[in-house]
């Protein structure tokens, strides 16, 4: 195999997770190569742009809350500008029997968002990696022990080869993509097979409007419904109110022909005609994304299952490692999760080495 096929890690999965554990280990001075299936980086982090420069409409993850450093520090030390949700106003209920104006916002929380997408977390990520340490549209599919010791890693145009390996994919995910063989003790089998995927049953509906016409009315951009085919409702404009749009989340079973206009009609219901016609409507179906979901998403439902035991230890003699958001132990399923979680991988693969050391263990540091 020749020398440039060999890396001290791949790290499979180019979301915030897998490039939170390759920038700690590049900045560990580490050899490390990403790849990603898809044509872009973020996995769950997607941002779609407007005609309004640095702002962006989220279609996955959004938020993140007080007490999440990491997702904080972040974005401060990569200059990515983050404002508060917008909380004021009522509440829209509907109900079987019609709809109903509730006082306050009952449903949102304080928390703060990225004026340029949440994916912009990920793009400054990977802009600390080297040139050439970052593969897109490569998926790996199969895992193997390698002749010398490590790990092999196959992709549709060869063969890689590496000392550790860290799965930044979902766990179901994985064991359905990529091939293991009978490598795998069948209990960690059985767990990854198991685990939820975050976000992975979802579809998230995003309402993009000429003017957040809601707020004038004295609404929080809030709804709850028991009818559908969005469930909850919120207000996703970007710092003072520009770009103005609504979110929703649906099971994603209910995408069907005929969707978006019942969307439309819902929102009309609740917030008055001009929310029935948006400048466009974004459906984002987490439950279609074959790098996100895997075929077996609609039956895996124990979420006590994130950050179980087994994915705090490294599998293959320490050569294999776990890092998504739902492998965390502390935040899973948030952005802070996955940025835990990559950190986590970072730190015990560099354990295994006598020059580990805090300052590479810190995904927020900046990069050497």
């Amino acid at each position: 195999m020749s020398p440039q096929d060999s890396h001290d890690v791949i790290v499979i999965g180019a979301g915030a997770s897998g490039l939170a554990a390759a920038t700690a280990l590049h900045a560990a001075g580490r050899d490390i190569l990403v790849l990603e299936a898809r044509d872009r980086v973020g996995g769950r982090l997607l941002s779609a742009p407007t005609a309004h420069p640095d702002r962006a409409l989220d279609l996955g993850a959004t938020w993140f809350w007080d007490g999440e450093e990491r997702v904080r520090t972040l974005a401060a030390r990569s200059g990515i500008a983050t404002f508060d949700q917008h909380l004021a106003g009522d509440t829209m209920l509907q109900e079987t029997t019609g709809v109903r104006r509730l006082t306050g916002n009952l449903i949102d929380a304080p928390s703060r968002r990225f004026a340029a997408g949440t994916q912009s977390i990920a793009t400054a990520l990977a802009a600390e990696l080297p040139t050439g340490a970052l593969r897109l549209d490569t998926p790996a599919t199969a895992i193997r022990l390698g002749d010398q010791g490590g790990l092999d890693v196959v992709t549709p145009v060869g063969t890689l080869h590496a000392e550790h390996v860290i799965l930044a994919v979902p766990p179901a995910l994985a064991l359905e993509r990529i091939g293991f063989g009978d490598m795998l003790p069948p209990e960690l089998v059985r767990l990854a097979q198991a685990t939820p995927v975050w976000m992975g049953a979802v579809a998230k509906v995003v309402a993009h409007y000429p003017t957040a016409f809601w707020r004038e009315d004295g609404l929080a951009g809030a709804a709850l419904s028991r009818t559908g085919p969005l469930q909850e409702i919120h207000d996703m404009s970007g710092p003072g109110g520009e770009p103005a749009a609504l979110f929703g989340f649906a099971h994603a079973r209910t995408v069907r022909p005929g969707f978006e206009q019942a969307v439309t009609t819902q929102l009309a219901r609740l917030f008055g005609p001009a929310a029935g016609s948006p400048v466009a409507l974004y459906v984002q179906d987490w439950s279609g994304e074959r790098w996100t979901a895997p075929s077996t998403m609609q039956h895996l439902a124990d979420y006590s299952l994130f950050g179980h035991r087994l994915y705090q230890r490294p599998a293959l003699d320490g050569r294999l490692h776990w890092a998504s958001t739902e492998t965390a132990t502390e935040y899973a399923g948030h952005v802070e999760g996955a940025l835990a979680a990559g950190e986590r991988a970072a730190r015990a693969l560099l354990a295994t080495s006598a020059d580990a050391n805090d300052t590479a263990l810190d995904v927020t540091a900046p990069s050497r």
